[in-house]
């Protein structure tokens, strides 16, 4: 199974997930058979500084991915993917290592427009920078929510 998972940097299985697939400066090509790592592979974005509706999914396509990891994605290319039989998760942080084993392991949810998609039916925000570093912002506060839940009470102890 061929993995693609929105990067932020070029660093492999210990890039940073990036919170928007379609403004990654890069795409991290994981090859999983059952359950491990056979392949890692970077790849620049040729998106990253603009693309229109269905560039980057092709662009995914042609990667030859089966499955499609990402922070958020607008429902439009949710929409492009199921159409090329690519599967997507949305909801992915942290390194790509640890987006990959979430999703083998089925705790990476389906596919869900992010919270601007919804609110302002994408229009115009593939170019509004600010809107971006807000959703994004907003996300990793959720994550970190997530992680204190988890930590332990040092009053209990």
């Amino acid at each position: 199974m061929k993995i693609v998972v929105s990067s932020d940097n070029s660093n492999k299985l210990d890039s940073s997930v990036s919170h928007h697939f379609g403004r990654c400066p890069y795409f991290t090509i994981v090859d999983l058979n059952e359950n491990e790592i056979t392949n890692v592979e970077s790849v620049e974005n040729p998106f990253f500084n603009g693309h229109s509706p269905g560039q980057v999914p092709a662009f995914i396509k042609e990667l030859k991915a089966d499955v499609m990891l990402a922070g958020g994605m607008g429902r439009r290319a949710i929409s492009i993917f199921e159409n090329y039989g690519i599967r997507c998760s949305t909801g992915a942080a942290g390194t790509v290592r640890s987006a990959v084993n979430d999703f083998a392991a089925g705790s990476l949810s389906a596919a869900l427009p992010c919270r601007e998609s919804i609110e302002h039916a994408h229009d115009g925000y593939e170019h509004e920078p600010v809107e971006r570093l807000r959703e994004e912002a907003a996300a990793l506060l959720e994550k970190l929510d997530e992680v204190i839940v988890k930590l332990p009470d040092k009053k209990r102890e």
